[in-house]
């Protein structure tokens, strides 16, 4: 593994995109580099550089207005002993939003085929993407802060659908982690919605005619502590677990465990109640954002998880809507 022999030490830096973590030895960089990186992401670096500079030409009001609050706009916050100091994002979280901004707002990207144009070495088709709904995976090293990117996103996303006509995105949003350990580490940061008001995310009220400290209406519901659903916004902070399959599937003598067919299901218990009641409600919204904190075997269709997002989309669906976005 290799850093360019430019890559600077300071963490808000903005690089170059050849500027950046190469996966092989730094001497097959010349002839390997886009060959061994997603195939999406040589392409992608080059159009959101030219896109930044351009000072986010094309965006929506909205979305231009949210990027400039978070990254051309000084900041302070206050550490643990209530001293003000500056704050900024990292560019590798920068980049990231920017990222997801740009394939939606600017390039207009609705699905696979809008994706594919970025491969530029033809290594992707469309039958490698079983989901048919949108998604965009971020890739982000440990400790790079992953979670400011997803509440910097949720914001967007929840102020794009709010001030913007015909949106298609979403003021609902369900926050998937892997486990437990997981959960509680984000808990920590969304529990009161913490994140949201002690880091930049939301802009003054009255920054560029909007009152975003006021509109931003949200309701938290962490794991089984499900509270009234709000009309102007919830965000669903969960385990996978609770959000597989809601309904109970009907038992089948071709069922590997049997059981059930010849005995009956089991009784339900207050423990799995709590997890079909979630799985019930995130499929009973109107407008719906995953975002999955971690994406490990994301492309694997036969996992339980991909085909529970895959059951809320179909869901969706059936009342003439779809799943809004997949982080």
């Amino acid at each position: 593994m290799a850093l360019h022999k430019d890559f600077p030490r300071d963490p808000y830096k903005i690089l170059e995109p050849g500027v950046r973590w190469f996966p092989a030895d730094e001497d097959l960089r010349e002839q390997g580099y886009e060959k061994l990186l997603p195939p999406f992401v040589p392409e992608l670096r080059k159009e959101i550089k030219k896109w930044r500079e351009n000072n986010y030409e094309g965006a929506s009001a909205t979305s231009k207005a949210l990027l400039n609050w978070w990254f051309k706009t000084e900041h302070t916050t206050f550490d643990s002993k209530g001293i003000a100091v500056p704050f900024r994002y990292y560019f590798a979280q920068r980049e990231a939003v920017e990222t997801v901004i740009w394939l939606y707002d600017v390039a207009g990207v609705l699905g696979k085929y809008d994706l594919i144009k970025y491969d530029k070495l033809g290594r992707v088709s469309p039958n490698m993407f079983t989901e048919d709904w949108l998604r965009f995976v971020v890739k982000m090293a440990t400790g790079s802060g992953k979670t400011k990117v997803m509440s910097l996103i949720l914001a967007w996303a929840y102020f794009h659908k709010m001030y913007e006509k015909d949106s298609g995105l979403a003021r609902n949003f369900l926050l998937i982690t892997p486990n437990i350990i997981v959960l509680e580490r984000i808990k920590t940061d969304f529990e009161g919605l913490k994140i949201f008001y002690e880091d930049p995310i939301l802009p003054d009220n009255g920054y560029e005619g909007q009152n975003w400290q006021d509109d931003f209406q949200v309701t938290l519901h962490l794991q089984d502590e499900v509270r009234t659903i709000s009309t102007t916004g919830n965000i669903f902070l969960t385990n996978i677990h609770r959000v597989f399959e809601g309904d109970v599937r009907e038992a089948n003598f071709e069922d590997e465990d049997t059981s059930d067919y010849f005995l009956g299901n089991k009784p339900v218990t207050k423990t799995n109640e709590s997890r079909i009641d979630l799985g019930e409600i995130v499929r009973d919204v109107d407008e719906l954002i995953v975002i999955n904190d971690e994406a490990h075997h994301i492309h694997d269709d036969k996992l339980a998880w991909f085909r529970s997002i895959q059951d809320i989309h179909n869901k969706l669906l059936q009342k003439d809507r779809k799943l809004a976005l997949q982080i």
